[in-house]
């Protein structure tokens, strides 16, 4: 997977944040948020353009774990997807899960450090944020490497 510019540019911003004082924090965290945001739609745009790559069986396997109802044109059918596919399948939804769940806790504790002013909490949101943003490109190396998938995404 290729480094993303918007994520490397959040994680030096972030990085550099966990040093600032509350009024430093007061006067930049929109641009905190901006850059968070960033690297969120890029992390996000590159995910979907890999996962559009997978083979039609892989794309069935990942819409029967996720249950998402319907089929795409050609897709085969559940049962024809073969168990090392479906295996790779379910790491990458676990991956993504993961992610999810870190984008989450990274929003809420900026969201707490915002309501009270705390910058400890917001060192935290950044320490979030940038665990998010690898577990996040971890995921995505994960869908790159199931079966059907290019190796690389642009």
């Amino acid at each position: 997977m290729r480094k993303l510019p918007e994520v490397e540019e959040a994680k030096t911003l972030m990085t550099e944040a966990m040093d600032w004082s509350v009024f430093t924090w007061l006067f930049n965290k929109g641009r905190v948020r901006e850059a968070a945001d960033r690297a969120n739609a890029a992390l996000d745009k590159l995910n979907r353009a890999v996962k559009a790559r997978w083979s039609s069986e892989a794309k069935a396997a990942y819409r029967e774990l996720t249950a998402r109802p319907g089929r795409w044109p050609g897709e085969p059918s559940p049962g024809t997807v073969t168990p090392e596919i479906r295996l790779f399948i379910k790491r990458v939804n676990e991956a993504d899960d993961a992610a999810r769940r870190a984008r989450r806790a990274a929003e809420d504790t900026f969201d707490d450090a915002e309501s009270q002013l705390n910058t400890d909490l917001a060192r935290e949101g950044c320490r979030k944020a940038i665990r998010q943003w690898e577990l996040d490109e971890k995921a995505i190396r994960q869908a790159e490497a199931v079966s059907g998938s290019t190796k690389s995404a642009s």
